[in-house]
């Protein structure tokens, strides 16, 4: 059988993400090499993602190349899936996930959101956690810093920032750890749909045989029930990754407990719901919290979200 071809971003992190599918496919002794494709948020660093196109800024060349045959699978952060995928393709497998916390990085001693009397900057790409920021800490300035995670480190060590707003499951993959000055709570700063997890990507063309073993090896089940929910509330809501949009589930006594919601641009508005339903009805859950949120105010929140976005 020939090796399975997987298609990844070039950064350290992504060829982490690579290496790991390609590990779990070894254990079932299917054998996979690894194609590094450039994308166009990768090509464009010195422009927020919001003004480049969120939809597909870290996919879509990956995709055309899914299409072409050129690669049998792609491995992408979760996060960085949009809503709907283009005709024709599909997620087939979601790894164990990661924990899903926000953190904050820093090369200073200590790093305290709640100590309002020290000024504190801190470098983020992700309008989610700068909307959160203001919301909760609107004494703590931002700024945007984009590219892969060694970069980010560089430009903080350089006296851009104070510290660092990234997902714990970076962070740690890269051996980051001993940077983590705070871990942030779940409740103020619930995720980025998808985070934690990594997700694989087929084309139609992908044989049956090699769909079913790809997703045998790599697919774990409870992730994938969360993240079906996770995904369908955003899909109602359309959310790209300019659009400060968070929902988290998790999977206890085998119950999806799903929560999500929208935070305003300028922080001064964020909506939170919770469903909770049995994993099979993950997709049905993900449309009931998305409609409770649109009806208890972030449909308004959505619509100007937009609007100020297309000025």
């Amino acid at each position: 059988m020939k090796p399975i071809k997987i298609g990844t971003r070039g950064s350290k992190l992504a060829l982490y993400q690579a290496h790991y599918v390609a590990e779990l496919l070894a254990q079932r002794q299917i054998k996979s090499e690894i194609v590094i494709i450039d994308t166009k948020g990768d090509q464009i660093m010195d422009v927020a993602i919001s003004k480049i196109g969120s939809k597909g800024v870290f996919t879509e060349e990956l995709e055309i190349q899914l299409e072409k045959g050129v690669i049998d699978i792609a491995v992408h952060s979760a996060k960085d899936m949009q809503s709907t995928l283009p005709e024709g393709f599909e997620l087939i497998a979601f790894t164990a996930r990661e924990k899903t916390n926000d953190v904050i990085v820093s090369h200073h001693g200590s790093v305290n959101l709640a100590d309002t009397a020290k000024p504190l900057v801190l470098g983020t790409s992700s309008t989610r956690r700068v909307a959160t920021l203001k919301h909760y800490y609107p004494h703590v300035m931002t700024t945007e810093i984009r590219g892969n995670l060694q970069t980010r480190i560089a430009k903080m060590e350089a006296g851009v920032c104070d510290g660092l707003v990234l997902a714990y499951a970076g962070v740690h993959r890269m051996g980051y750890d001993s940077l983590i000055k705070q871990t942030l709570s779940l409740d103020e700063f619930t995720p980025a749909v998808g985070q934690g997890s990594i997700a694989v990507e087929a084309y139609q063309g992908l044989g049956h045989t090699f769909r079913h073993q790809i997703t045998q090896a790599v697919h774990n089940a409870e992730t994938g029930f969360c993240l079906q929910a996770e995904r369908s509330y955003l899909r109602v809501l359309d959310g790209g990754c300019s659009i400060p949009i968070f929902a988290l589930a998790n999977y206890t006594d085998n119950q999806i407990h799903l929560n999500g919601g929208i935070v305003d641009l300028d922080g001064t508005r964020r909506i939170h719901k919770q469903v909770i339903g049995p994993p099979e009805s993950a997709e049905s859950l993900g449309k009931e919290l998305a409609n409770l949120v649109l009806d208890a105010g972030g449909g308004e929140i959505l619509t100007s979200i937009k609007q100020q976005l297309n000025k």
